[in-house]
């Protein structure tokens, strides 16, 4: 039976909330305009709301015809302006040393303020894609069914939130954990045919609450319990991210069938 698409989440800049769409353009390196900003710390080390919980809580939107950033900061404060950049630098992207350029005004000024330490924001380098993967992993996908798996694993009355796991598509119709299956298969998503290359592996990231970076569940503790002997190509699977084959539209409500 094939499932259907039940959201899409996307943000413009990796580490803060994420935006829920109705349906998005999916391209070769993702959905157009999904992280492309990214934050650096003091040592010009990319950083996300693994390590700092309280960037969840700043709301970003992004007008890429006006070239018009917004963050509107948890006190009501919101700082707008173009996103124009200055001159390339030398940053690192988790493992990989990248040639960026840093966005200029009042944006990383506001967020250091909020996190109380040293940021600084960059636009990503045209040449690769914001998501972690790079193009090999232009989508992820994460069924429903996993999550309620994981929530009665872990003794749980209310639902988890999805967007603990920031996924670009959530996927009901499916038994737990059934997308594992689809490694190395093509699967069509609406208009766009994926081949799903690996498992997501899970980091600190899942254990805050999505609206505040508080950590409030033990996502590692539950999914090492029962996940942790399952084959998988990265530690403490949950969801799969895919390479994009042919590009289209995804809207909510559309089928997702394997091939």
């Amino acid at each position: 039976m094939p499932g259907t698409v039940a959201w899409i989440s996307v943000t413009p800049v990796k580490g803060l909330r994420l935006q829920q769409r109705d349906e998005v353009q999916l391209t070769e390196d993702g959905v157009p305009g999904d992280r492309a900003f990214f934050l650096v710390d003091e040592r010009g080390a990319m950083v996300s709301a693994t390590r700092l919980g309280p960037l969840v809580a700043v709301v970003p939107e992004h007008d890429p015809q006006t070239g018009t950033l917004a963050l509107r900061l948890p006190g009501g404060e919101e700082v707008v302006g173009p996103t124009e950049l200055g001159e390339c630098e030398e940053v690192r992207f988790s493992r990989l040393s990248l040639r960026a350029r840093p966005v200029l005004g009042a944006f990383s000024a506001a967020l250091s303020d909020h996190c109380a330490r040293p940021l600084r924001l960059f636009a990503m380098p045209p040449e690769r894609p914001g998501v972690d993967r790079g193009s090999v992993g232009a989508a992820t996908l994460l069924s429903v069914a996993s999550l309620e798996r994981l929530r009665a694993e872990a003794g749980e009355t209310e639902p988890i939130d999805p967007r603990r796991f920031r996924m670009t598509f959530g996927v009901e119709g499916l038994e737990p954990h059934e997308e594992d299956a689809w490694i190395g298969r093509d699967v069509s998503v609406g208009d766009t045919l994926l081949r799903v290359m690996g498992n997501v592996g899970r980091c600190a990231a899942t254990t805050r609450q999505p609206d505040t970076g508080v950590v409030d569940f033990k996502t590692l503790h539950h999914l090492k319990a029962y996940r942790d002997q399952v084959p998988t190509t990265e530690p403490l699977p949950f969801g799969v991210y895919a390479r994009v084959r042919r590009p289209g539209r995804v809207r909510v409500g559309d089928l997702v069938r394997s091939k």
